[in-house]
């Protein structure tokens, strides 16, 4: 395989989670793709910060005794969003406009899960 998605895969197999955006600047672009969308436009890549804020949640129940799972929309910090889990939460602890930090989980095929930031108080 090969192609922007190929290449995306390799930075995560390598510990990296980039993002792309148009050559010369504007807004971020995910999922990979071979040219800015709207305009066509050439992409370069670049390492994302791994920080954003969850916009928004679901947990899907699986048949007992597996748990439940969520799925989450995280408006990453550089203006792109992206579908993933955050881990480490239940239904409850689970909120719109919490802060969450990536982490690539490595294996055959690497993904991104978030975790939740702890907030310090005041």
């Amino acid at each position: 395989m090969s192609g922007p998605a190929a290449e995306w895969d390799v930075a995560l197999a390598n510990g990296h989670f980039l993002l792309q955006r148009p050559v010369g600047g504007g807004s971020p672009v995910f999922p990979p793709r071979a040219f800015a969308p709207g305009t066509g436009a050439e992409l370069e890549w670049f390492e994302a910060s791994g920080h954003g804020t969850v916009y928004s949640a679901t947990w899907i129940q699986r048949k007992p005794p597996e748990p439940p799972y969520n799925v989450v929309l995280v408006d990453l910090a550089e203006g792109a969003r992206m579908m993933a889990r955050v881990e480490g939460v239940t239904p409850e602890t689970l909120a719109i406009g919490m802060a969450v930090k990536a982490r690539i989980i490595a294996g055959e095929t690497p993904v991104i899960v978030f975790d939740p930031v702890e907030q310090a108080d005041g």
